[in-house]
C-alpha cells in the first residue's frame, strides 16, 4: 500500500466518524423539532478572538486528560479513576501551594510534583488490585472516584477556609502564580500560562511510547499480553507502573486553570474532565497527535454550546448527545476502516503470490539482505 493510499486510510476514520455524527445529530434535531439550520449556522461560525482563546485553553486540558486515559488504554487498562486522581491531586497541590512553604516558583515546582505524586498514587491502588488479586481496574477505579470525591470533601472542610458560601483551600502567594499570555491584543481571555504542560505531556507521552522500552512493553503487553510473557515481560509490574503514571499525568489536569486563574482548590474547580478526557483518548485513537485532534474537537462544540440556546434557540445539552454520538461514531469507523485495511492487505499479498514465478516466495516475505531466516 502506497504512503498516500495509507494515509487516507488513517485520515478517513476520523472523517467518517465526524460525518456519520453529522447525520445522526441532524436526525436527532428533526425529531425533536428543533432549528437544524440554525444549529449548523452557529456550528459553523468562526469563533471571536475571545472564544478562540477560550477553545485553546480547554483544549490544553482536555489533552492532559486524554493523554492520562491513553497510557491506561495503550496497555488495554481502562482507567476511568482520571477523574478522581485529577481532583486529588488538584486539592493536594492548592493545599500545598497555600501553604508557601517555599519561596516562589520553587513552590509552584514542588506543587506539581505533588499533584503527580498524589495522582499516582490514588491510581496505583487500583494497578496494585488488578495486578495482585486480579480486581477490575473499571470497577476498582469507579469505588476509588466515590472515595477521592467524599476524602475531598472531609478535607476542605477541616482545614479549608470559608469564603463566603464557598470553602477553598488557602490562596496560593502571588510569587507563586504562573500569569496568563495575551494572544490578541482585545481580547479579555488570555491564555493559561501553565497549559504549556500539554505540550510537555504531548512530547512526553511520544517519547516515552516510540524512544523507551517501557513504551515498547508497554505497546506489546497491549497488542498481546500472551506473546509479551513469553519475550520476558513482566505483565504484573507493566499493570502497576502504567497506573502509576497514568494517575501521575492525571495529576495534571486541573494545575493550569488553579495556578493561573483560580489560584486554590474549591467550588471553582472544573470538575468531569477525566470523563471527558477518556472520550478524547478514544477519538484520537491513543495516539499524541490524535489526541490533540480529538481535545479541539471536544473544546470547540463546548465552547459553541454557549451560543447555541442564544442564537438559535437550541439547549446546549445537544452538545453533549453530540459528544457522546462523536464517540460511538469513532469506534465504528475505526472498525470498518480496520477491516477495510485487512482485506486490502490480503489482496495485496494475494496478487504477490499469483505475480511471483513457481517456488518463489512473494517479496514481501523475502529475508532481507544479511539478515537471519
Amino acid at each position: 500500500m502506497s504512503v498516500v493510499r495509507r494515509a487516507v486510510v488513517v485520515l478517513a476514520a476520523p472523517v467518517l466518524a465526524l460525518v456519520v455524527a453529522g447525520l445522526i445529530v441532524s436526525g436527532l434535531l428533526l425529531a425533536t423539532g428543533d432549528d437544524v439550520a440554525g444549529f449548523w449556522r452557529v456550528m459553523t461560525t468562526v469563533p471571536s478572538e475571545r472564544s478562540i482563546v477560550a477553545i485553546m485553553n480547554q483544549s490544553t486540558i482536555l489533552y492532559v486528560s486524554g493523554v492520562a486515559a491513553a497510557i491506561g488504554f495503550r496497555m488495554n487498562l481502562f482507567n476511568i479513576g482520571v477523574e478522581g486522581q485529577y481532583r486529588l491531586g488538584g486539592f493536594a497541590a492548592g493545599a500545598f501551594a497555600g501553604q508557601a512553604w517555599l519561596p516562589g516558583y520553587l513552590n509552584t515546582v514542588v506543587a506539581i510534583l505533588v499533584a503527580m505524586l498524589v495522582g499516582a498514587l490514588w491510581a496505583g491502588i487500583a494497578g496494585v488490585l488488578r495486578a495482585y488479586r486480579g480486581v477490575s481496574e473499571v470497577i476498582s477505579t469507579i469505588m476509588l472516584n466515590a472515595i477521592a470525591g467524599s476524602l475531598i470533601g472531609y478535607l476542605i472542610k477541616r482545614w479549608g477556609e470559608s469564603t463566603g458560601n464557598a470553602t477553598n483551600t488557602k490562596a496560593m502567594p502571588e510569587g507563586s502564580r504562573i500569569g496568563t499570555v495575551a494572544v490578541f491584543p482585545d481580547s479579555p481571555v488570555e491564555l493559561y500560562g501553565l497549559g504549556l504542560l500539554a505540550v510537555v505531556v504531548g512530547v512526553g507521552f511520544w517519547v516515552l511510547l516510540n524512544r523507551t522500552r517501557f513504551g515498547f512493553d508497554l505497546r506489546a503487553t497491549g497488542a498481546s499480553e500472551s506473546a509479551a510473557v513469553a519475550s520476558g515481560v513482566d505483565t504484573r509490574r507493566m499493570i502497576v507502573v502504567t497506573m502509576l503514571v497514568s494517575g501521575g499525568v492525571a495529576g495534571l489536569i486541573g494545575l493550569p486553570v488553579m495556578f493561573s486563574q483560580s489560584y486554590n482548590y474549591g467550588s471553582s474547580f472544573q470538575t468531569g474532565l477525566g470523563f471527558t478526557g477518556i472520550a478524547v483518548a478514544l477519538l484520537g485513537r491513543n495516539h499524541p497527535v490524535g489526541i490533540a485532534f480529538g481535545a479541539l474537537v471536544f473544546a470547540y462544540l463546548s465552547q459553541q454550546a454557549n451560543l447555541l440556546n442564544i442564537q438559535a434557540g437550541i439547549s446546549p445539552d445537544i452538545i453533549e448527545a453530540t459528544q457522546g454520538i462523536i464517540v460511538l461514531a469513532v469506534v465504528i469507523a475505526y472498525v470498518v476502516v480496520r477491516r477495510y485495511r485487512v482485506r486490502q492487505e490480503q489482496a495485496q499479498v494475494a496478487r504477490q503470490l499469483d505475480d511471483a514465478p513457481p517456488g518463489a516466495a512473494p517479496a514481501s516475505a523475502a529475508t532481507p539482505a544479511g539478515g537471519a531466516r
